[in-house]
């Protein structure tokens, strides 16, 4: 069975080994502490905190800067997973999920492609990569 990898700040990261450490650490877990424990093991063997490399690629843990149709301003996101990305207090910069519309419209695009996804409201976006780097923290 092959298992995807999940990329997440290496703040994050710290966080997910800490909490499954004290949890843990208790003798006589209840149900809803022994279901977390598994789950933080299953995100665990799965966490990738790797900075990616600078190829322009775009995948999870890259800084996204994009021109979305119809807009004068370009956006600037993290593609990565919104509630694993959140633990880290210094992200300062918008979440999108791989598995959202966008996420996978882009996945595998590098820098200077277009391609176009539809909205959950069944509205057709083309967006634009004009920078693909790889999250190194903050903003």
């Amino acid at each position: 069975m092959t298992t995807e990898s999940v990329w997440l700040p290496p703040r994050s990261l710290a966080l997910l080994i800490e909490e499954l450490a004290v949890l843990g650490s208790d003798p006589a877990p209840n149900a809803a502490t022994s279901e977390r424990i598994r789950e933080l093991r299953t995100t665990l063997r799965q966490a990738e905190a790797s900075v990616k490399p600078d190829d322009g690629l775009v995948e999870p843990g890259m800084r996204i800067t994009a021109m979305l149709s119809g807009d004068t301003r370009a956006t600037v996101f993290l593609l990565g997973e919104r509630e694993l990305v959140s633990l880290d207090p210094e992200v300062k910069v918008d979440v999108y999920s791989p598995s959202s519309p966008i996420g996978q419209a882009i996945i595998g695009t590098h820098v200077g492609d277009t391609v176009a996804y539809t909205t959950p409201t069944n509205v057709s976006i083309q967006i634009e990569i004009l920078a693909a780097v790889p999250y190194t923290g903050g903003r």
